[in-house]
């Protein structure tokens, strides 16, 4: 065979060779192309009824995960009562029978007290800013993970919006002194109600959606919420006219976004990244939110509906921070765990607190002064 007649052979071979190469790889890449990859769906239950500025939020979360996951991740998320009753969304989610949730601590509590420290607790000084960088930078998730171990909950969960101070609540007379709490029916939740039972309220610790109708019916006198927007939407101002604002009871609170630890670990770790990420993502957003809403709202409060806008009285809360000590001083002896926690934040609150206070320009001076008005003390 010439060598012409070699070369012209070999040619043909190496171009079968890479034809069949090519069909076999497109016949090989064919259905991933045709067939798009279904996602991977979570489905999710939120603690907060349909009207409530809780759900706009949650519905922020959502929204971002499901834009950032390019289709192959997707949270179908569900109103309160969807599925369980807001106070069961941990143990729906523990169980399985969801694979997420957005609710907040002190909705569980009850099987742990300390649960309400990343909820409705401490006094230390900190405000939820703070206490939320604790959370990240303080060792206090570690802590929480240390918390769902002891109770055998299968859940991972992340923390977003360092909420505002939640008002005293709403009154049908205003509360002059710590004295007026003695024997009235007060709805609130978490270690905020271990606080209030101290001042001598009589406390109902009940979910959003039931408050009003309970203040109807006279089960309860009084109540908190949490904040302006969502207190106005489910009708607070119907019932009662007195808002007072300001309080120890829950100075701070934060969400929880949970998921089922068997779901999260099913899930690639890409994937897992923008669950997390997405909290905080969430965590901006919904601030702003509540600044411009909460803000707007109490206006429409005042202005609107009438409603009689106070500054809960020095004395109330003097009268809360005796009670908070004898609280937490009773949980502590109890539960070397709560003591623990309490003992992690309070390291934290002396040095970021004092930094704070030190560093801080005096806001309050600037408002009077540039529209020449004095505010309640």
């Amino acid at each position: 065979m010439s060598k012409q007649v070699k070369t012209a052979a070999s040619r043909r071979k190496f171009l079968t060779g890479a034809s069949a190469a090519a069909t076999g790889a497109a016949i090989t890449g064919f259905p991933m192309i045709s067939v798009a990859q279904s996602p991977i769906v979570i489905k999710m239950q939120g603690s907060w009824g349909a009207a409530d500025i809780f759900n706009d939020m949650a519905q922020m979360y959502v929204k971002r995960v499901n834009d950032m996951s390019g289709g192959r991740l997707r949270i179908d998320y569900l109103l309160a009562g969807a599925v369980v009753k807001p106070f069961e969304v941990m143990d729906a989610v523990s169980r399985g029978v969801l694979d997420g949730g957005h609710t907040v601590p002190v909705y569980w509590y009850g099987k742990s007290k300390v649960a309400s420290l990343f909820g409705s607790g401490p006094i230390n000084g900190c405000d939820a800013q703070q206490t939320l960088a604790w959370i990240y930078n303080g060792g206090g998730i570690e802590l929480y993970r240390e918390l769902l171990a002891k109770l055998g909950l299968n859940a991972v969960g992340f923390f977003a919006f360092p909420m505002p101070t939640q008002p005293l609540g709403w009154f049908k007379k205003p509360v002059t002194s710590g004295a007026a709490m003695k024997g009235l029916k007060y709805r609130t939740v978490g270690l905020a109600a271990d606080l209030m039972q101290q001042m001598g309220a009589r406390v109902t610790q009940l979910p959003g959606g039931e408050i009003i109708p309970a203040m109807e019916k006279g089960v309860i006198e009084a109540f908190e919420y949490n904040n302006p927007t969502s207190d106005m939407r489910f009708g607070a101002q119907d019932v009662a006219k007195n808002y007072m604002l300001g309080s120890f009871h829950q100075a701070m609170e934060f969400f929880e976004i949970i998921f089922n630890t068997k779901k999260w670990e099913s899930i690639p770790k890409d994937l897992q990244a923008i669950l997390q990420y997405g909290v905080e993502a969430a965590s901006a957003s919904n601030f702003w939110m509540a600044m411009d809403n909460y803000s707007r709202d109490l206006q429409v409060l005042k202005d609107k509906h009438k409603v009689n806008i106070l500054r809960t009285p020095k004395s109330v809360f003097q009268d809360q921070l005796k009670a908070w000590d004898v609280v937490s001083k009773k949980l502590q002896d109890e539960d070397p765990f709560f003591k623990k926690v309490v003992a992690s934040q309070l390291a934290w609150a002396k040095r970021v607190a004092y930094y704070m206070f030190m560093n801080e320009a005096d806001y309050r001076m600037g408002f009077e002064h540039v529209f020449k008005t004095k505010l309640p003390t």
